[in-house]
């Protein structure tokens, strides 16, 4: 029996788009807490709040954005997302000041969640059920790439402390992503009668727009049946906040410097080498048998990096870390997914990256907090500890309802 194929036209178009759409984000990630610390003399508090008031201007959009690409189609809200997000890299030309930097900050912010919303939308409904696990494991792979691609290329662009280079090569690089999503061709809706309905609710909607609930209630706004597995994701998110914000200005600590873009490679490679194993173990087995391994390990680099004196033991953590990592993230999106309903998918990555990047976000503020009082060292060790709370959070709010939902079934089955 042939299995179905995933890497079709569209699969491949969404994966490169939104590898361009994360690495802008990355490069920015890693380049603009460099650029206040060194041109503008701000402190790791400040370095924080760079990454900070981008995540809230994505977190407040994060919920309508969902409910927005339900309604108005994935494809449509994915460009108009991205149009924005290419705008907002221009607009960093103009900022001569703090205050007008951070406005275009939150404002990128909000395109960022809804193109990013749009896009793990359309990825989720391309990919053939019977193999979903594994096609957003190669989704996340691409977005995991340039999570760690991201920080050696901002390093690399702001050696020269240049910041018209760096904002030109982000401007390029959000540009293929505009043009990448523009490519994209959705398949019309199978269920006519569905379409139809779409099409009278809203007559604006594109062809693969789901009716929306009317009103604006949580539960519109934030899908219910995603919201644990978000949670966790949250704590990871935070956790995770401390490597790409502040790797630069540790290694610069341990007199390591030469050491930071590389680590950043051996975690991609390790993410890249194993993605596929982990999606093929996620259809097959329990994504328990994926989870705990994986945030046994990042705990693990997290404390190896804490303790690092050298530049052996800073790529040793890297590469433990990029194991675990690896297998965490489409672990989390897929069950968002799997969880939810089907009409409701937008609505489940929307609360999925809500809750992740306003750990990101958060994490990038009390991290730098952290670290200011006391060390970088003292930073990973408490992003250990965070990574060990959220082993406790996934058994508690995945684990153990899940066990005993599928213990209460068969019970039922049996009387």
């Amino acid at each position: 029996m042939l299995r179905e194929n995933i890497w079709t036209r569209n699969f491949i178009v969404i994966c490169v788009s939104s590898f361009f759409m994360f690495l802008t984000f990355y490069v920015l990630t890693t380049a603009f807490p460099l650029y206040i610390r060194d041109s503008l003399n701000g402190n790791q508090q400040q370095m924080g709040l760079v990454i900070t008031i981008y995540v809230i201007g994505g977190v407040l959009i994060r919920p309508f954005s969902g409910q927005w690409v339900d309604r108005f189609g994935k494809r449509k809200m994915a460009i108009i997302g991205m149009i924005i997000f290419l705008l907002a890299c221009i607009c960093y030309f103009g900022t001569k000041g703090i205050i007008l930097f951070l406005v275009v900050r939150f404002i990128h912010g909000m395109s960022y969640a809804i193109a990013s919303t749009a896009m793990s939308t359309v990825a989720a409904t391309i990919v053939p059920t019977s193999r979903q696990g594994e096609g957003m494991g190669y989704y996340t792979m691409f977005m995991s790439i340039a999570m760690v691609v991201g920080p050696a290329l901002g390093l690399f662009l702001w050696k020269d402390k240049n910041i018209n280079v760096l904002l030109i090569a982000i401007c390029i690089i959000a540009a293929l992503s505009l043009v990448s999503a523009i490519g994209l061709k959705m398949p019309r809706e199978k269920d006519s009668s569905l379409a139809e309905a779409a099409t009278q609710a809203t007559p604006a909607a594109e062809p693969d727009a789901e009716p929306a609930k009317k009103g604006w209630s949580w539960s519109n706004l934030v899908e219910p049946a995603a919201l644990p597995i978000s949670l966790v994701g949250f704590i990871l998110s935070f956790a995770y906040s401390s490597l790409s914000s502040f790797m630069a200005s540790f290694t610069d600590e341990i007199h390591q410097s030469q050491v930071t873009g590389t680590f950043f490679m051996v975690f991609a490679v390790m993410i890249v080498a194993f993605r596929p194993v982990i999606g093929k173990v996620f259809d097959r087995y329990k994504e328990h048998y994926l989870y705990y391994p994986g945030i046994g390990l990042f705990a693990v680099g997290m404390f190896l990096l804490s303790q690092a004196h050298s530049a052996a033991m800073v790529l040793i953590a890297g590469v433990i870390m990029g194991i675990g990592y690896g297998a965490l993230l489409p672990c989390f999106q897929t069950l968002a997914i799997k969880l939810s309903p089907e009409h409701r998918r937008g609505s489940a990555n929307g609360t999925f990256f809500l809750m992740f990047d306003l750990g990101y976000g958060l994490g990038s503020y009390f991290m730098g907090m952290i670290a200011s009082f006391t060390d970088y060292r003292m930073m990973y060790l408490v992003a250990c500890f965070v990574a060990v709370i959220c082993a406790v959070g996934y058994y508690m709010l995945h684990h153990r309802p899940r066990a005993r939902k599928v213990a209460y079934g068969q019970k039922a089955n049996v009387a």
